[in-house]
């Protein structure tokens, strides 16, 4: 899904203070695609150092060097792992934006780099937790996008799983407020990006026709369950919940 959802402009929830400093200086951006950025410039990797980075961020803790050698490197033998690591630590030591901090046999994440997925995750929480959200945070693309979508390898794939479910959560959840809020065409564009991160979600789906029948657009309702209805035929040969077909039946009448 591309473009943020565009939620800033008409939101009527309360409001918190904008964090101006994630405007500046370093950071890593790992939603929709690998991107290193240093006051605003571009920091173009080699790719071993780029899978070093997103590997100790999205631990986002200290961790032993023959533990990420062996992550990344599980072919290799252990000395050439070990050299590998070596080599894009070097790499990365020389961007000079230095996102990674060597502490005796351990590499972790530097606290002074700003972090997509980190902030999406906050906002997750937020919205699961009802706080209150900033116009930046409600114009922010950390909810609309794949954790390195284009990466295959097992460790990346488990964690793009773990956050698509926590970003389908609170994409519902928004939606769910948005309605409550009688904002309905922010309510729908959070349905159909809840939709789009997870097309054989229910839940993604009730959301989003509820968002439609509660702007008194039943036919939009009615189309959305008739989708959701053949594409879990056609994927997983399964029908809709009874409570699901029973509002859709309904609308039929």
């Amino acid at each position: 899904m591309s473009s943020a959802l565009g939620f800033r402009a008409h939101s009527s929830f309360p409001r918190a203070a904008p964090d101006a400093g994630r405007r500046r200086g370093v950071h890593l951006r790992l939603l929709g695609g690998f991107e290193l950025r240093c006051d605003g410039k571009v920091v173009i990797l080699p790719l071993p150092a780029e899978r070093l980075l997103a590997f100790v961020a999205l631990h986002d803790r200290p961790l032993l060097r023959p533990y990420i050698a062996g992550a990344l490197w599980p072919d290799a033998t252990e000395s050439r792992a070990a050299g590998n690591l070596r080599c894009a630590v070097w790499r990365l030591a020389r961007c000079g934006a230095r996102p990674v901090v060597a502490t005796g046999g351990h590499l972790g994440f530097s606290p002074h780099v700003s972090f997509d997925v980190r902030l999406g995750t906050e906002l997750a929480r937020r919205l699961r937790d009802t706080a209150p959200l900033s116009d930046t945070e409600l114009g922010a693309d950390h909810l609309c996008f794949d954790l390195l979508p284009d990466w295959y390898e097992e460790w990346v794939i488990l964690e793009r799983e773990a956050f698509r479910q926590l970003r389908v959560h609170a994409l519902e959840s928004l939606c769910e407020r948005f309605v409550e809020a009688g904002t309905f065409d922010l309510a729908v564009q959070a349905g159909l990006a809840a939709v789009a991160a997870d097309p054989l979600r229910e839940s993604a789906h009730r959301a989003l026709m509820g968002a439609y029948l509660a702007e008194g657009n039943a036919g939009p309702a009615l189309r959305q369950f008739q989708t959701f209805a053949r594409l879990l035929h056609d994927e997983l040969g399964m029908e809709p919940s009874a409570s699901m077909q029973t509002v859709a039946e309904g609308l039929r009448r």
